[in-house]
């Protein structure tokens, strides 16, 4: 199998080189026959091509049977026709990776930023080809727009073909867990575009009568996650809500450098770290490369299941408990959590569990 290696800007390569590390190691162990191309996206693409972002990069992407993509500093990059392109948002809408995976779960060993006694296990499923977002939600031209220089716009988009989708891919993962879903919305202010997502999540849900179903206004889902996290097995949202509930769910359960993520497609998955690109620690060794290595576990677990091979479940299983074993040792932790060691050292010590 052949894997695309995007390392990324700020702690991008030096997480992705951790992440890589320690798929070689399981690789050796089970035998998986990996293969790695590596290409330039973000600020070094930038420099040698004039574009963060280069269409052969994107569409030779295709031909790789899972793709590794490094952080990026999306907020700094020059305007799109300056050649600085939102990578993440291209990934997700030319692939149709429309499924962002985003686990949260407590450590008993790692202290959470929840109340006493409150644990967390859950997973957001995140719509991510549509919503409020502007450079997406268009077929042509940009989705926000200034009629006069005191006023301004924003489109949003919700359509039934990709709302059902995403509900359908939360149940399906609700029937491996603990068979519920939450569809979260705000259907009494946006009667039509949350109404249009919450009545696809209903109907499929008729298709799946062993999974307990509910909704929550996004409002509430905030405070039920930190008063009763316990209630939550799969949330599934729109790509607003869900990119904010991402976020404070992982924060909540310990760390958002703790929690893992994928963007899959029917065909395709890529393995992404939850959290951003952090500049201001970038080359010195201090980053948490945890995320990225979970999110490459996630990457193994997916094409486990596509090609139904118990080599590449058993593989990721075993990265997952890795990263565990290494973190229930204090001293072995990156900085961030308490601990002594550097980016690169965690990634060899996750290595060496395996």
């Amino acid at each position: 199998m052949k894997l695309l290696v995007l390392p990324g800007d700020g702690i991008g390569p030096e997480i992705v080189a951790a992440a890589v590390q320690v798929l070689k190691a399981a690789d050796a162990k089970y035998k998986l026959g990996f293969e790695y191309d590596y290409d330039d996206i973000g600020f070094a693409a930038l420099a040698k091509h004039g574009t963060t972002l280069r269409d052969e990069t994107l569409q030779a992407a295709r031909a790789y049977d899972g793709i590794i993509l490094g952080t990026q500093s999306h907020a700094d990059y020059p305007r799109p026709d300056k050649g600085g392109h939102n990578i993440s948002a291209a990934f997700r809408v030319t692939l149709d990776l429309y499924a962002n995976v985003r686990p949260a779960r407590t450590r008993s060993f790692i202290e959470s930023n929840m109340k006493p006694g409150k644990t967390m296990d859950l997973v957001i499923m995140r719509e991510a080809t549509e919503g409020f977002y502007p450079d997406r939600n268009m077929a042509l031209g940009w989705g926000e727009m200034m009629p006069s220089p005191d006023m301004a716009l924003s489109v949003r988009k919700i359509t039934r073909h990709c709302s059902e989708r995403i509900a359908r891919r939360a149940f399906e993962l609700a029937m491996k867990r603990r068979r519920k879903v939450t569809a979260i919305h705000k259907a009494n202010s946006f009667h039509m575009t949350d109404g249009l997502f919450l009545e696809c999540a209903r109907k499929v849900a008729q298709e799946f009568p062993q999974v307990q179903f509910d909704d929550l206004l996004v409002d509430a889902s905030t405070a039920h996650l930190v008063r009763n996290p316990e209630r939550f097995d799969v949330l599934v949202a729109e790509n607003f809500y869900a990119d904010i509930l991402s976020d404070l769910a992982s924060e909540l359960s310990g760390s958002l450098g703790l929690a893992g993520s994928i963007m899959a497609g029917d065909a395709l998955c890529c393995a992404q770290a939850q959290h951003g690109s952090a500049p201001d620690i970038q080359g010195q060794d201090k980053a948490n490369p945890v995320s990225m290595i979970l999110s490459v576990a996630m990457l193994v677990h997916w094409l486990g299941e596509r090609h139904q091979s118990p080599a590449l479940l058993q593989a990721a299983q075993a990265i997952d408990a890795a990263v565990d074993a290494t973190l229930q040792k204090p001293e072995l932790r990156t900085a961030d959590l308490g601990g002594t060691l550097g980016c690169k050292a965690f990634g060899e010590r996750v290595a060496a569990a395996l």
